[in-house]
């Protein structure tokens, strides 16, 4: 899928959202799985790695999962290490904002950081953070002042719920894909649902690596 085709796709779901969750959930089937693959890894949003990396992982997380801050803290490091930085992995953050009202607000504050080029450290303060108060509304705004974004353009784009739209809309992306709990991954497309270990994630990549590379001709034949 091109970039029009994602930016359609994009602009779709955000219009079937505004008609509603009811008519939204009807229309959805109507949009191919390529078309809401390539929104998901291509539209604008928190990534690392080069942008055309053989292979794209995405993870759909929620800041109140547990199983997601085991996949920051031991497995995301050494994918990190072995993968993004050397080029071979694109890795894109999408919110599965399923926990409740807090994991909304939290998905929102980081859409907010990321507003400001600060997404990934305001991403590990939110994981973290592990009190039952942590993502209150002023407990947000003490992370980003402790990470030195503008206060008051961020106090207006979480009270103002600028991210609403983008946090749903993703929700929504990931549970069409069949995302069903926290977290899930897609590898170049290939639906992962669980805080595998970082070998699990090895053997997965090595094989999309070897399958990219011989698509295209670079691999051994």
């Amino acid at each position: 899928m091109g970039r029009i085709a994602t930016a359609a796709c994009v602009e779709l779901v955000l219009a079937l959202l505004a008609m509603g969750g009811a008519v939204a959930g009807e229309r959805i089937a109507e949009i191919t799985r390529e078309e809401v693959v390539a929104t998901i890894e291509r539209a604008p949003g928190p990534s690392r790695g080069r942008a055309d990396a053989p292979v794209v992982l995405v993870e759909f997380s929620d800041f109140q999962c547990g199983y997601c801050r085991v996949f920051r803290d031991e497995t995301l490091p050494q994918l990190e290490a072995q993968y993004i930085q050397p080029g071979k992995v694109r890795f894109v953050y999408r919110h599965l904002a399923v926990l409740g009202e807090a994991s909304v607000a939290a998905a929102r504050a980081s859409a907010c950081a990321f507003g400001q080029d600060k997404f990934w450290e305001y991403h590990d303060a939110l994981f973290r953070a592990t009190s039952p108060f942590a993502f209150q509304a002023s407990r947000l705004k003490q992370y980003a002042a402790d990470l030195k974004l503008d206060g008051k353009a961020f106090a207006a784009c979480l009270d103002g719920k600028k991210y609403a739209r983008v946090v749903e809309a993703e929700t929504m992306l990931g549970r069409a894909l069949g995302a069903t709990g926290t977290p899930s991954f897609l590898v170049n497309g290939q639906l992962l649902i669980g805080a595998y270990p970082f070998e699990v994630f090895q053997k997965v990549l090595d094989e999309t690596l070897a399958g990219a590379a011989k698509k295209s001709g670079t691999g051994p034949r």
